[in-house]
């Protein structure tokens, strides 16, 4: 075992995050579904709060631990709720994530990530087309879940390329959660997004949990979360491509 541990540090105005991050990797821990990096401790001075985890010598993924990836991430999506969201909020990147609990995963999804992004976003200036598409698609969602009712899935919640490695033996390692329980889809459909997962992570997982028919259909609509996201965070480009999904989604109904 390595004598090094990892330090992530904020400012103590922020420990939120971190308490928030313990919290998920903790949850996913205890799911016994996947490896995560072990939380040795957490505390802070006057000025910062700190998260000291478990040092993984981690690297890029092969094909063979896609494959494990895959049936370790249906495994914990076995993992359910009673119901959608967290008893408590956590963090997207540095955006807060609200995940006020609710029976409605239509109603969730659309007041708890897509509303709280657009209007976000308008607070930050962005209006117009973005705000008059985009409540139109809020005002639509439900047409997208008419004969598919997701369980209330454990998710990972920020299920990019760049939260995942493997170890030297190959096991999947996942980290840096924004854990909630929502629909399953929406773990995938991030996976998509930026890349870095292959072809032999979603022939494992599909043959562990078969796809719910409309599953391409709803992909953009669960990456559009993270595409407004990084348009609050980021701007530029972001807008353009927002929108673009938006019209995508609209001319599906």
């Amino acid at each position: 075992m390595s004598d090094r541990v990892f330090v992530k540090r904020v400012p103590v105005a922020e420990r939120w995050r971190l308490d928030a991050e313990a919290d998920g990797l903790a949850r996913l821990a205890q799911s016994g579904a996947i490896r995560v990096p072990r939380l040795l401790g957490q505390g802070a001075t006057e000025s910062d709060a700190f998260l000291e985890i478990e040092w993984l010598d981690l690297r890029p993924a092969d094909g063979a631990s896609d494959a494990r990836m895959g049936r370790a991430l249906a495994r914990l999506h076995a993992t359910t709720g009673a119901a959608y969201g967290l008893e408590r909020d956590n963090a997207i990147g540095a955006t807060p994530q609200a995940n006020a609990q609710a029976n409605d995963w239509v109603a969730f999804w659309r007041e708890r990530r897509l509303g709280f992004q657009l209007d976000l976003a308008a607070t930050q200036g962005y209006g117009g087309r973005l705000q008059d598409r985009g409540h139109r698609l809020l005002d639509a969602i439900a047409a997208f879940f008419a004969h598919y009712r997701p369980q209330p899935s454990l998710l990972h919640g920020d299920l990019w390329g760049g939260n995942r490695a493997m170890l030297a033996d190959g096991t999947p390692v996942v980290y840096d959660p924004a854990a909630y329980y929502g629909d399953r889809e929406a773990d995938l459909a991030m996976t998509h997004l930026f890349g870095g997962f292959g072809p032999r992570f979603y022939a494992a997982y599909d043959e562990a949990w078969p796809p719910d028919a409309g599953r391409a259909a709803r992909r953009d609509l669960y990456n559009l979360y993270h595409v407004l996201n990084h348009l609050n965070l980021f701007g530029g480009g972001y807008r353009a491509q927002a929108e673009s999904m938006i019209d995508r989604l609209l001319a599906e109904l």
